[in-house]
């Protein structure tokens, strides 16, 4: 499994569905697993039994998940709300169009998602599968804020153009998000409902995925830096609402967009960074153990400090694991893995007991 959609984001290739919309997940399923096996991650549970789920982010008094899934009659990803146990599954989106990157806001008064659904309650294209792995950016997406139900639904932007993979600082009072507004996909700043949208990135390529970190003081985010032919080609993509993640890197800002710093240097794909708890540290998900693999299965989570040292192999699990999130009190941490697949390709939700 590959990541599919950009977002917070990099869904997974198409995967049956098995559960119906609004019904249950299957409750903390346990997991064997060897205590020296992978020594951050205690008590491993599975929260989802197949189909395609990802990007699940915890509520801000950490009893809920909300998440993307694709599952029964639905033909693309619609979001989702749960409990850690698995269970009271509901369906918060729409349940047209494709939506992608949800998020709750700290206080659990309302969630942020991107949707297409206005553009058209069927499913934008997908990517082309020949030539090379893409995303698609589509321009329909928009971001929306409802409430915790999916009702009283607000569209925040709207502008032409792509602009989705929102996340919302720790006190509430922005959102970060990527658009093409000015006609590269940089990260932009705006107010919860959605006025003074403030543009953070400047350097050509491809920026997104970024959260807040715990004080809200700085934002990591994953970007591309093409050049040469490289350079061409990814604008060649963008005006076809394409992108090409084959070399993606973890970046650190300031929350105003000043001191960028790169992380990473590897060359090969990495994305989906979120802050450990302490602020000094980032968790990501990378193919750096074998980036010219055709699979997905040499992603993993990894821990690093901010400056790039201290590189640290948290998931070993022989299957694709990412979308790595700790929960507001740094007890849990919940991600995305093909483990204990029942059909290839299966992406499920799992939460663990961190340990550091």
């Amino acid at each position: 499994m590959i990541p599919r959609a950009p977002g917070c984001i990099l869904s997974v290739v198409m995967l049956a569905a098995c559960e119906p919309p609004g019904g249950t997940a299957g409750a903390l399923k346990p997991l064997n697993q060897e205590p020296t096996t992978e020594k951050h991650l205690k008590n491993i549970r599975q929260l989802t039994n197949g189909g395609e789920n990802a990007e699940a982010y915890f509520s801000g008094d950490g009893k809920r998940l909300i998440f993307q899934s694709k599952r029964a009659e639905l033909k693309c990803d619609q979001i989702f709300t749960m409990d850690l146990d698995g269970l009271n599954v509901r369906q918060v989106s729409t349940g047209k169009g494709r939506t992608t990157c949800s998020y709750f806001f700290p206080d659990g008064s309302r969630i942020i998602y991107a949707s297409t659904h206005e553009s058209s309650p069927e499913c934008p294209p997908e990517a082309p599968r020949s030539g090379g792995y893409f995303w698609a950016i589509s321009g329909s997406y928009e971001i929306y804020s409802a409430r915790p139900d999916g009702s009283d639904l607000r569209r925040l932007t709207n502008v032409r153009g792509y602009d989705a993979e929102g996340t919302i600082s720790p006190d509430g009072k922005k959102i970060v998000f990527t658009s093409v507004r000015d006609g590269d996909l940089d990260l932009y700043v705006m107010n919860p409902d959605g006025s003074h949208p403030t543009r953070l990135t400047h350097t050509l390529g491809y920026d997104g995925g970024a959260f807040f970190s715990p004080d809200g003081t700085k934002i990591c985010f994953r970007a591309s830096r093409p050049r040469g032919e490289d350079e061409k080609l990814y604008r060649e993509l963008l005006a076809s609402e394409l992108v090409k993640p084959a070399a993606l890197e973890i970046f650190v800002m300031n929350a105003d967009g000043t001191d960028v710093r790169q992380i990473t240097k590897n060359g090969a794909a990495n994305f989906c960074p979120f802050f450990h708890p302490s602020g000094t540290k980032l968790l990501y998900a990378s193919n750096q153990s074998d980036p010219r693999a055709r699979s997905s299965d040499p992603f993993d989570i990894y821990l690093v400090h901010l400056d790039g040292s201290g590189q640290e192999k948290v998931t070993i699990h022989p299957t694709f694991d990412a979308f790595p999130m700790f929960s507001p009190d740094g007890k849990k941490l919940v991600w995305a893995s093909n483990r204990n697949s029942t059909k290839k390709g299966e992406t499920n939700i799992f939460l663990a007991d961190w340990v550091d």
